[in-house]
């Protein structure tokens, strides 16, 4: 009798014990309002899981550290469900905490969508900018108009023109407080837009070497007036003790933030103006994330302070959703064919930018941004030859009647209905990549 108690009280603990860990599983992988996780395991499989095409399926790499980490993403109602439902397929598949904010409360694929401007001072929302935010939260999607969408060429102090643009400056400082009210025990919070694309095992590499216990501030340098920031669209970092002190900053002087921001056209510049009065400046960060989106992106260049080639490529900006996912899909098939972790510019060019233009070196209806302007050249063919006989020249473009020429390679961007046609040498590109060679070791930018 007294050993079947001992295993009847041993079996009711273990069963207890199994129970406990069995829901705070479940709910610790699970943020609100997010889908499930997708566990990560590695890559050493001899035979990959199989989707219903036959091709490989998706999977989700080693990402020590993610558990950390709150992935903030912001966007607008006019833009969220053409540009966020990509990244849950994609970029959000993997990560186990991440908030999407927006300027109207919805859902898109069963995922909240946060209105950041909520809990904003009401006095705030009588500014004129939130006329469009007043209009969407009454009328909801259908308060829209046609004008909402207008786009308009970025200028030297935004698109003054567009609403929604108009709005957004107000959404950082709430969102750096409601970040930290989502997870205030993550160690890092990842800001990003929906055009970013993050590559997670580089970013995550990068952030292990520094003190999460301490206020970090990393993003691409970007200046106005005498305040240096970091450039939201390419992504930013803060650790805990960092967004700590923004918020307190913005809690404390809600009204006096509220006006300098009504002052102001770039919000990203107002949240790196509230940390720098907090004693955080900013760790610069550029080649290591980018404004540029894919075809923009010079490789070679010599012109700043740092040569890409071996820092690591973390994010890129300006991206379409379908650019979003060519990139899933390539950091995917590196992890699976050659468990290749951590991602470097040079590697970026020589496995995706250079493949893209040895498949179809001279395209039609498409800049590849060539910028030196040859006078002497009447068509493209004479561009072409004009570029031959330059030794340095590995790519020319034709457009506007008028032969422009390059020695740094990039893979520019179509132009459709355009006039314009480029091409590209690739024997002398080959030469680069050889010359520049493999990096001995991923440079961090410390």
């Amino acid at each position: 009798m007294v050993s079947r108690r001992r295993f009847s009280r041993r079996l009711i603990a273990v069963a207890t014990a199994v129970a406990i860990f069995f829901f705070y599983h479940i709910f610790s992988l699970s943020d609100n309002n997010n889908r499930a996780w997708r566990p990560h395991f590695t890559t050493t499989e001899t035979t990959p899981d199989l989707d219903e095409n036959g091709e490989p399926a998706p999977f989700c790499p080693p990402l020590p550290g993610i558990e950390d980490v709150l992935v903030v993403m912001k966007t607008g109602v006019t833009e969220s469900r053409e540009k966020v439902p990509v990244h849950f397929q994609t970029t959000l598949r993997c990560i186990p905490h991440y908030v999407i904010y927006s300027d109207f409360e919805e859902e898109i694929e069963g995922v909240k969508i946060h209105d950041v401007l909520r809990n904003m001072d009401s006095t705030a929302k009588k500014n004129p900018d939130f006329e469009f935010y007043n209009r969407v939260v009454k009328y909801g999607r259908k308060g829209l108009e046609q004008q909402d969408f207008a786009d308009e060429a970025n200028s030297a102090i935004g698109k003054p023109n567009n609403p929604g643009w108009k709005l957004d400056k107000w959404k950082f400082l709430p969102m750096a407080q409601e970040a930290l009210h989502y997870k205030p025990n993550a160690k890092w919070f990842i800001f990003i837009e929906a055009d970013t694309y993050v590559s997670w095992p580089t970013v995550l590499a990068w952030l292990a070497r520094f003190d999460h216990t301490k206020p970090h501030y990393l993003g691409t340098e970007t200046q106005i007036a005498d305040v240096i920031f970091a450039h939201g669209g390419s992504g930013f970092m803060l650790s805990n003790p960092a967004l700590q002190r923004a918020s307190d900053e913005y809690s404390s002087r809600e009204l006096e933030l509220n006006a300098y921001t009504d002052g102001h056209w770039a919000g990203d510049c107002v949240l790196g103006k509230v940390l720098a009065d907090a004693g955080v400046n900013l760790h610069f960060t550029w080649p290591i994330l980018q404004n540029s989106n894919i075809g923009e992106l010079d490789e070679f260049t010599v012109d700043f302070y740092r040569h890409p080639w071996c820092f690591i490529a973390v994010a890129m900006h300006h991206l379409s959703p379908t650019d979003i996912e060519n990139l899933w899909k390539f950091e995917q098939k590196r992890w699976r064919d050659k468990n290749k972790r951590i991602l470097l510019h040079g590697d970026f060019f020589r496995e995706f930018i250079y493949q893209e233009i040895a498949t179809q070196p001279t395209r039609l209806n498409w800049n590849n941004l060539a910028a030196d302007d040859q006078p002497f050249a009447h068509s493209f063919e004479d561009c072409r030859e004009i570029c031959e006989a330059q030794k340095t020249c590995v790519q020319f473009s034709f457009h506007d009647n008028t032969c422009f020429t390059s020695s740094n390679p990039r893979l520019g961007n179509a132009v459709p209905g355009g006039d314009a046609t480029s091409g590209w040498i690739t024997a002398r590109i080959r030469d680069l990549i050889e010359k520049k060679g493999l990096c001995p070791n991923p440079e961090f930018g410390d």
